[in-house]
């Protein structure tokens, strides 16, 4: 395997809106993310995911994009990003990109150019994908992801026009090469800037089915599912072979794609080796593991993962992509719930070492650890308990539509799988210190800050040295100093398939091999594992070993063997 610079690196990915308020507007901004580059610097990562900064109307937490040129006013200016990509790159950072391009914003000028005519001869028309009614209703019966239908119609021109996400998100029509060419120059102006990459927002979903037939529907469900038809379409590959001829490859970059719908056999062809299309792309299998059984309500339920399907799937995508494509590794991000609330235990008393329990499992994996704000301090889920306090728009649809709508959930149900879920567990502003609102803002931030702020910061962090924090900065010097983490072979413990509280793999190359053993459970196990003489303990989540056998809640230790 050809070493790349993007397979030891690690990922810090911020979300601009919660990260640091510089201008005391209750709202995160480039000039915020400045002040703190010697943090994300101390903690080790080499690279930062920045979400939108694009200006946008911000239906959608800036995936909704007017303007792919521009910053969003309310992060600063495009002197302020240039401030950042330079100070960054000084400081030995590298800066990824958020490219959304599988829909624009209905503010966008292309989008306006389209819906405001109904020449066909109107080239913008083509830019969007429109489609005649079908019996006086919508082309199909396509879901989108945020509640009701995927289409809205158009009174002047009399068709439809999909948005596979809201309404203020039409989709880009790319099987036109004028679309497609418009989004690769836009590509290589960003690349004249000097960034690093690019991050592909629900990249797999661009190429849209022949026909737009209808999708699958569960019983109960108000519309099909076009995630299910959608996903990996027809021409997906061949745009992004053409995106590669015509950008990535130009620049030694980092890329990954959001690719919902994926399988192993697909990554191989998204992620291959060959760097034909992209380095690597994020899989949501391990995080859908957790979705409702009924399956006309999503992902939305209170159910914790068991650790035997959770470790399947791990090891599935581990052995499957080995030597053919490259493993993206994460836990949470802005999409998602809160890592150490969803797979750990946040409880005060189990908090930060199942935090790092996790982050030990995860980053002796194969490929690049992408760690999210907060999580390498243990920040928690903020556990809403009213509707009226969510921000986020899949939260306030999901919630208007199976409770009041088509009476699936009763609302005290459904206020528990959203404080399990929503998305806004992973916007509630970064904990800086203990002073009024978590050293974020001088004034109330844009969503409420995590009330346990005074107990998880970073500055108590900073000042811990058996931190969640330093833990993680080890773990990142590790992987940049030891070869058998990039290319060591996975392979689960002999036996570990079927245990319920126990994680156990190996990571062996010519000259070592490493044995990672993790307790997912508050209890105390015993296990016996072979642990080879003159191994190394690297390193542990608790200050000693009581006994060699024995596992205490959630402890983790990983042994390197020089062979």
């Amino acid at each position: 395997m050809t070493k790349l610079w993007w397979q030891n690196a690690v990922v810090y990915q911020v979300y601009p809106k919660s990260f640091q308020d510089s201008n005391d507007d209750g709202i995160g901004d480039l000039r915020g993310i400045i002040n703190r580059l010697d943090y994300i610097k101390e903690l080790g990562a080499d690279i930062i995911w920045l979400n939108p900064i694009y200006k946008s109307p911000d239906i959608d937490g800036g995936y909704d994009i007017a303007d792919y040129q521009n910053i969003n006013p309310t992060f600063g200016n495009m002197d302020d990003f240039e401030c950042l990509l330079k100070t960054a790159h000084q400081k030995g950072l590298k800066i990824m990109m958020d490219l959304v391009v599988n829909h624009s914003s209905s503010d966008h000028e292309w989008f306006k150019k389209s819906i405001g005519s109904t020449d066909k001869n109107n080239k913008y028309r083509d830019y969007y994908v429109w489609r005649d009614p079908v019996d006086g209703h919508e082309p199909n019966n396509w879901g989108s992801f945020f509640s009701g239908p995927a289409w809205t119609f158009d009174e002047k021109s009399g068709q439809y026009y999909l948005h596979l996400f809201a309404k203020e998100q039409p989709d880009l029509n790319w099987d036109n090469p004028e679309v497609r060419n418009s989004i690769f120059d836009m590509m290589n102006w960003w690349a004249g800037k000097g960034i690093d990459g690019f991050r592909m927002d629900v990249i797999s979903l661009i190429s849209k089915p022949k026909d737009l037939p209808d999708a699958p529907k569960e019983e109960g469900a108000a519309y099909g599912n076009a995630g299910e038809i959608i996903a990996n379409g027809p021409h997906v590959h061949e745009y992004l072979k053409e995106m590669n001829q015509k950008v990535l490859s130009k620049h030694d970059w980092i890329t990954v794609g959001e690719t919902a719908g994926v399988t192993t056999e697909e990554a191989k062809r998204y992620a291959n080796m060959d760097e034909s299309e992209l380095n690597m792309v994020f899989q949501f299998e391990h995080v859908s593991l957790d979705g409702n059984k009924n399956t006309a309500l999503g992902k939305w339920s209170d159910t914790k993962t068991s650790l035997i399907d959770l470790r399947a799937n791990l090891a599935k995508w581990q052995k499957n992509l080995s030597g053919k494509a490259w493993n993206s590794l994460y836990w949470s991000n802005h999409d998602q719930p809160r890592t150490v609330s969803r797979f750990g235990n946040d409880a005060p008393k189990y908090r930060k070492v199942s935090a790092k329990m996790l982050a030990a499992v995860l980053h002796f994996m194969q490929g690049t650890p992408y760690i999210y704000q907060g999580e390498e301090i243990g920040m928690t889920n903020i556990y809403f308990t009213d509707i009226n306090q969510y921000r986020d728009l899949e939260s306030i649809n999901a919630y208007h539509e199976l409770v009041e709508q088509e009476h699936l959930l009763p609302s005290e149900t459904m206020i528990k799988y959203l404080a399990a879920h929503s998305r806004d567990n992973a916007r509630t502003p970064m904990q800086w210190n203990g002073t009024e609102n978590a050293g974020f803002s001088k004034v109330t931030p844009w969503l409420p800050v995590n009330p346990n702020y005074k107990l998880i910061n970073v500055k108590d962090a900073l000042n811990d040295k058996n931190s969640v924090f330093y833990f993680y900065q080890k773990l990142i010097k590790l992987r940049h100093e030891l070869p058998i983490i990039t290319d060591g072979v996975f392979n689960l413990v002999e036996g570990n398939e079927s245990d319920q509280e126990v994680f156990a793999y190996t990571r062996q190359n010519e000259e070592e091999s490493l044995l990672v053993i993790a307790n997912f459970t508050d209890k105390v196990v015993e296990r016996e594992y072979r642990v080879l003489d003159n191994s190394k303990l690297l390193i542990q989540n608790y200050k000693d070993i009581v006994k060699n056998n024995e596992l205490r809640p959630y402890e983790v230790r990983v042994y390197l063997y020089e062979k």
